[in-house]
């Protein structure tokens, strides 16, 4: 890929439209990112409620934060194998497969995060 030129404030700000559409793309291609962006916007100010610490208040919207991420790096594994087509094949059913079970991970993460804090 050849280099933009953009250094600085303009690389910056370059780099923040990127970011930006990719989360616009997200949200209009992937309906679990949609579906976990709402149970972000709800359990975010629960967090606040249910905190005691700064620590639990970070645990708690980290662990939120973190099925967005790995949810944003799924879709991008799964938009990449269905550039290359729509055949079967063993190696792109292998990548989604994983990319989905990154996201089951993060999620039984903020299970337990979330349990542990409300609980112990």
């Amino acid at each position: 890929m050849a280099k933009t030129g953009h250094t600085g404030l303009s690389r910056i700000i370059k780099a923040t439209g990127y970011s930006w559409q990719g989360i616009k793309a997200c949200f209009i291609h992937e309906a679990a990112f949609r579906q976990e962006l709402l149970l972000a916007i709800i359990l975010t100010p629960l967090a606040f409620w249910l905190a005691n610490t700064t620590t639990e208040l970070v645990l708690l919207i980290a662990s939120v934060m973190l099925v967005l991420i790995v949810e944003i790096l799924n879709s991008a594994i799964e938009a990449v194998v269905d550039r290359f087509g729509d055949q079967l094949h063993e190696l792109s059913g292998r990548a989604k497969d994983l990319g989905s079970a990154a996201v089951a991970f993060s999620l039984i993460n903020m299970l337990i995060v979330w349990l542990l804090i409300i609980f112990y």
